[in-house]
């Protein structure tokens, strides 16, 4: 069968549809539609950088502008969502617990993590959650002598960690961004299915939730850091393709498995004028192949990277608009001073700012500036990187309005 034909523009207009980044949540109660986005997105990853609001907040922010903070531990503290490994640490939705189990087997199975844990200390740890209830790191002694670096960790915190990974206990809370364990047994709620799912479940599950995230995709991108199920996944795919349920579609050279309604709706082909300031970490950009290739948007974290080195900044944004990536933006939220600075701004090197671009992001970053807990706008604009001959000009502008 001939792949259905998807041009560049409406591929993008339905991978933006699918993620609901223009989403202004539901007509429910805030709090629903923080879980309802969790649920859509199939995972929502935790980050410990706050120089913006952390990752997850962002994210979901992003999408329901009702989003607060309480929301997530609220969630957490109700069963309806849990923390766990996806392709990093994440919050999942609570429904989806049982397609975690082949990933804590396979931890218990293994010899080594990043972090050995003592059986020793793993009972010991287990023994005092038991008696004393939840129980963070910085509860248990560190019984090493000297500093640590950031990788090294006390020997309680490798088995907490490890535990955690095993199944054994889960994350019930945090308490300022410090995990808090438990049992699994007193954590879990009653109507979780703990059956250990098929080979065929595990793939399917692997191809529905990322479908329903993203709209198409490549078995390399249903399989994403998942190298040992791609051809089992590649297997599925051709069955459930030869039996009617999944086609083909190509955009430009690439292609991509999708449901055969991909097309039904003409709503999720409109165009999008508003700005959205996005997480490097969010759900759209966090496979940076497949953003290279749909929105031609070449993009690297440069956090990580020694100052020297970076081009466009700590903690760079994506900038997205007309459903297209246009720029990028390093800020930094100074919550003492309730400050908000815009460190640089580089435009793509085709886009032209215009008059409606710069009321959209304007209004976008004086949102975003409240969400971060900061109240002035202010540019800072750090003249080594490749900052946009415009950007000054732009930010002038916007700031004087």
């Amino acid at each position: 069968m001939m792949p259905e034909l998807i041009s560049a523009s409406e591929a993008r207009a339905l991978a933006l549809s699918y993620q609901a980044v223009y989403s202004r949540g539901t007509a429910k109660r805030p709090i629903e539609s923080t879980e309802s986005i969790i649920r859509h997105l199939g995972y929502v990853q935790i980050d410990t950088i706050s120089v913006v609001e952390r990752a997850h907040h962002h994210v979901l922010w992003s999408r329901n502008r009702r989003y607060r903070h309480a929301q997530l531990d609220a969630l957490q503290k109700q069963g309806r969502i849990f923390e766990y490994w996806a392709h990093a640490a994440s919050y999942l939705p609570m429904q989806d617990y049982r397609m975690y189990l082949p990933e804590m087997k396979r931890v218990r199975e293994r010899e080594n993590l990043w972090h050995k844990a003592d059986p020793g200390m793993k009972q010991h740890v287990l023994e005092r959650i038991r008696n004393e209830g939840p129980l963070r790191s910085r509860d248990f002694a560190d019984g090493t002598s000297g500093k640590h670096s950031m990788w090294q960790w006390k020997p309680a915190k490798s088995a907490l960690e490890t535990l955690f990974r095993e199944g054994e206990l889960m994350i019930v809370g945090r308490e300022g961004f410090q995990k808090v364990f438990d049992l699994r047994e007193r954590v879990l709620p009653d109507w979780v299915d703990t059956r250990f799912p098929t080979p065929e479940e595990q793939v399917d599950f692997l191809i529905d939730r990322y479908l329903q995230a993203n709209g198409f995709g490549s078995a390399a991108q249903m399989s994403y850091l998942r190298p040992a199920v791609r051809p089992h996944l590649e297997d599925r795919l051709k069955e459930r393709e030869e039996a009617g349920k999944l086609i083909r579609v190509q955009v430009g050279d690439n292609l991509y498995h999708a449901k055969p309604d991909i097309l039904e709706n003409n709503d999720r082909l409109k165009r999008h004028y508003r700005v959205r300031l996005l997480s490097p970490f969010d759900n759209l950009v966090i496979q940076r192949d497949r953003i290279r290739s749909l929105f031609d948007f070449g993009y690297r974290i440069e956090c990580y990277m020694p100052e020297g080195k970076r081009k466009y900044g700590y903690f760079c944004l994506p900038v997205l608009w007309n459903n297209r990536l246009v720029a990028r933006m390093d800020c930094k939220a100074e919550r003492k001073s309730r400050v908000f600075l815009v460190r640089n701004l580089a435009i793509e090197a085709e886009f032209r700012a215009s008059e409606r671009f710069l009321k959209a992001l304007k209004s976008e970053l004086n949102a975003f500036t409240r969400f971060n807990g900061c109240d002035r706008l202010q540019a800072d604009l750090k003249p080594h990187l490749a900052t946009s001959s415009s950007a000054s000009v732009i930010l002038a502008t916007m700031l004087s309005r």
